[in-house]
């Protein structure tokens, strides 16, 4: 039994992996009838997931480390994007996932510049006080959204959001956006940034910023964004990003 076990935990190479039925079954020459009960019962004890994309890592076998492999991962697909990201736009460049209300920051690129942004690799910020925290949010449903503010909004400059009814409002406007997230003072003053959402099978897995001062050209830097997320999308799921092609007027 710890055999059939273990050849199908070991299909799931990352914690982005998603896999049939059909596709274990073939994969590790089980019968389906077998594999579909194995499936069952890691499902019931949370070493994975059923979704209607197929299973994918549960809770437990993420808390052996999983999450950290997911960040590596999406770490090494990321890099060479927002170099590039921050040579082409002068400007600070931002890759972070969602933590319950908050983001954590998973690299800042950005040379001299990046010494002028109060944030730091490991560090935190409220998620709907920013833009990659905006970009992701908008992608949860609204009960989600509820639960993560479910005490209250914190409001980290006169700019930022405030109430639950005007948090909701601004995520339909960025999903309007075909997911553009613009933040302009709310987390820091004087300070402006245009973040996406890199968004899997099950919903956004991170997101990218590019940040400047309060004035910056966010309309022109957009673009630049929407295809660097598009490339870590396509590396990472093999296929890109859903984007709209009228971003630069939505975020003017």
């Amino acid at each position: 039994m710890m055999e059939r076990v273990t050849l199908i935990m070991d299909l799931f190479e990352r914690p982005q992996t998603h896999l049939t039925l059909e596709t274990v079954s073939r994969r590790t020459h089980l019968p389906r009838s077998t594999a579909h009960r194995i499936l069952d019962q890691l499902v019931r004890l949370e070493w994975l997931r059923h979704t209607v994309a197929g299973y994918l890592l549960g809770p437990r076998a993420l808390g052996l480390g999983g999450r950290e492999i997911g960040h590596s991962a999406l770490r090494a697909a990321a890099a060479p994007r927002l170099l590039e990201l921050a040579v082409r736009t002068k400007m600070v460049v931002h890759l972070a996932v969602l933590d319950g209300p908050e983001i954590y920051y998973l690299d800042k690129v950005g040379g001299r510049a990046a010494v002028d942004i109060p944030s730091r690799v490991g560090g935190r910020a409220v998620a709907h006080c920013t833009g990659l925290g905006k970009a992701m949010l908008a992608w949860l449903s609204p009960e989600e959204i509820d639960a993560r503010y479910e005490q209250s909004i914190e409001r980290r400059t006169p700019q930022s959001i405030g109430r639950l009814d005007h948090l909701h409002r601004e995520l339909r406007t960025v999903r309007h956006r075909g997911g553009l997230a613009i933040d302009r003072g709310e987390c820091f003053p004087d300070l402006g940034c245009v973040g996406l959402a890199l968004r899997g099978p099950e919903g956004p897995v991170g997101a990218i910023s590019v940040v400047g001062d309060g004035g910056s050209p966010l309309e022109f830097v957009a673009p630049l964004v929407v295809k660097a997320v598009r490339e870590v999308s396509e590396e990472l799921f093999g296929r890109p990003h859903p984007y709209r092609r009228d971003m630069r007027d939505a975020v003017g």
